[in-house]
């Protein structure tokens, strides 16, 4: 490993790019330059080099092309690091870039990933060739196997490259990873860089391992600017540095001033740094944009979300694809499957209720201020029970209980919202307990089979995806009882809405059927993508209930005993 003094790299207004197309001011590159004319950093990379062949300026700022007038207008009359430029492998020319005697700019880094590095170390030595530092940026550092390394380590070391840097595209490294890697780049006999990202927030950890590795240069942004997670902190760097150097040649003051005077608005308006879509990218090693588009798009649970990542990272592709993605989500795999879209014609085909046609709801805010327990029919309701008994005692909640519960529990409200149910189980319902039923059954219907009294639960009969409350009616039907039963815990103004039984249909680790009710039900469907459907569904649910809570100044839904529905899981035993 060459022994020279660690070289440190701001790669600010490259980096950050991504996150306004490269959109900069002149007077704020300038003065970030400035600054690390005193702050002990060796390079600036202010941009990419590129053309209008590969890159519509209309779209791009100027930074994504930095012509040499850009460069000299940045340093004039400025004594500072040298300048580096980034460009894209496979989107630059060789022709594009002057010979060194003509040029500001004194390094240029090539980023590549693995399928074409052998192609870009001849553009490595075409630039080394024209006078310049030549860097090789390998990205995506994390997916490189064995015959990766010893396909391209001898042609790296017979190259005329100055630099192999290694980037933590993912950031999923860990510190424990870096000398590995390490001991594979070192057979190049070249000066080794390492590019942290912040996915996992261990952009400064795995950079000082880096660094006690013996890397040779090492990079940074103002304020962690970047895609997303963002890098490492440039101004952290250089305090560690400046505290724990023996020399006096790392300077933080002016970095700090920059952010001060710049940076705190961009990252108002940008929004860089810890992100849920990129932490989850580090932790399956893959490109974030895999995790960003199925985040954004705001359908998928989390657990949809990793099931898709976990498949992602065995199909290894390079970099993102589009069409890997889409190929998990239209296999059915995750979200609500096709099958599922197809049954809900059923629901949609009845039509809409005016809401001057609804009865007045009696029990409109009935039980203002009590804390609500709704008795769903998992497994676990009947697994849980005694640990449910201790919690009934302790919070004396208002119950309701939905379909069969075998004499378990005696709810205030009895709830039924599906005929054959209702038939089956209305003979069940203890003395005590009121019974709630569906709007969607009528008096004719229900006076067949009962004599009690009942009330009818106030909503809309579709299948509709929006989930609100107008004037005490639920404005859809709620695909499952269960769900229905928070709904009307909210119209009587719960304070507190606690669920048990609520297991899910989804059988996280294999992915099988398991048993969806503590009880034999003979016509539940066994059509496993059925069930993944009502699921998916109520999950989506769930999220919008638990949103409108929230945003209602409630406290969010709280599910007591194991469920797969993991959001909204607190152990009971926390409780008690």
């Amino acid at each position: 490993m060459n022994n020279k003094k660690l070289k440190i790299l701001d790669c600010t207004i490259r980096d950050g790019g991504y996150l306004n197309d490269w959109h900069f001011d002149l007077k704020l590159v300038r003065e970030l330059y400035r600054a690390h004319s005193r702050s002990g950093v060796d390079f600036v990379e202010i941009g990419f080099r590129s053309t209008d062949k590969y890159f519509d300026p209309k779209q791009y700022g100027p930074w994504k092309f930095t012509p040499e007038q850009l460069v000299s207008e940045v340093v004039k009359g400025i004594s500072g690091p040298a300048i580096s430029l980034m460009v894209d492998f496979g989107k630059i020319d060789i022709e594009d870039i002057p010979d060194r005697t003509n040029s500001i700019n004194s390094m240029y880094r090539v980023a590549v990933h693995k399928d074409k590095v052998l192609s870009a170390i001849e553009l490595c030595n075409d630039i080394a060739d024209k006078g310049y530092i030549s860097s090789i940026q390998l990205m995506g550092i994390v997916n490189y196997t064995e015959d990766d390394f010893n396909q391209i380590l001898g042609v790296l070391k017979d190259s005329k490259i100055d630099y192999v840097y290694f980037a933590d595209s993912y950031g999923s490294l860990l510190p424990s990873d870096i000398k590995g890697i390490l001991d594979h780049l070192t057979i190049t006999e070249k000066m080794i860089g390492f590019h942290a990202h912040n996915n996992l927030q261990m952009g400064f950890a795995n950079t000082l391992e880096a660094i006690k590795s013996g890397v040779d240069i090492v990079d940074g942004t103002t304020y962690g600017m970047g895609r997303g997670a963002g890098n490492l902190p440039i101004e952290i760097l250089l305090s560690y540095f400046e505290k724990t150097s023996a020399k006096n040649t790392y300077n933080t003051l002016p970095v700090l001033d920059i952010i001060d005077r710049y940076m705190l608005d961009l990252h108002k308006n940008l929004k860089w740094g810890y992100d849920l879509s990129y932490m989850l990218s580090g932790m399956f090693e893959v490109h974030p944009y895999y995790s960003k588009t199925m985040v954004d798009c705001r359908e998928y649970s989390v657990e949809d979300i990793l099931r898709a990542l976990e498949t992602v990272k065995e199909m290894k592709p390079t970099g993102f694809e589009k069409s890997v993605l889409d190929s998990i989500i239209q296999s059915g795999f995750v979200g609500i499957s096709a099958i599922e879209k197809n049954n809900k014609s059923n629901f949609d085909s009845i039509p809409v209720q005016d809401l001057s046609k609804f009865e007045e709801v009696q029990y409109l805010d009935r039980h203002s201020g009590r804390d609500f327990l709704v008795l769903a029919n998992g497994p676990t309701l009947k697994e849980e029970k005694e640990q449910i008994d201790k919690f009934i005692k302790k919070y004396n909640p208002v119950i309701i209980g939905a379909n069969y519960l075998g004499g378990l529990f005696i709810p205030h409200y009895h709830v039924f919202g599906n005929k054959k149910r209702f038939i089956d189980y209305v003979d069940t319902v203890d003395a005590r307990s009121n019974i709630l039923i569906s709007n969607i059954l009528s008096d004719e219907f229900i006076k067949k089979y009962t004599a009690r009294k009942y009330e009818f639960i106030q909503h809309l009969p579709q299948f509709l995806s929006n989930f609100n409350i107008s004037k005490g009616v639920i404005m859809t039907n709620c695909r499952t009882i269960s769900i229905l039963s928070v709904a009307m815990a909210i119209v009587m103004d719960a304070e507190r809405i606690f669920i048990a039984g609520m297991d899910g249909y989804k059988q996280v680790d294999s992915f099988m059927k398991h048993p969806v009710h503590f009880y034999k039900e003979s016509d539940e469907t066994e059509d496993f993508e059925i069930l993944m459907g009502k699921h998916n569904w109520n999950e989506q649910l769930l999220k919008q209930i638990d949103n409108y809570l929230v945003s209602n100044n409630k406290n969010g839904l709280c599910i007591l005993t194991p469920t797969t529905h993991k959001a909204f899981y607190k152990s009971i035993e926390n409780l008690l």
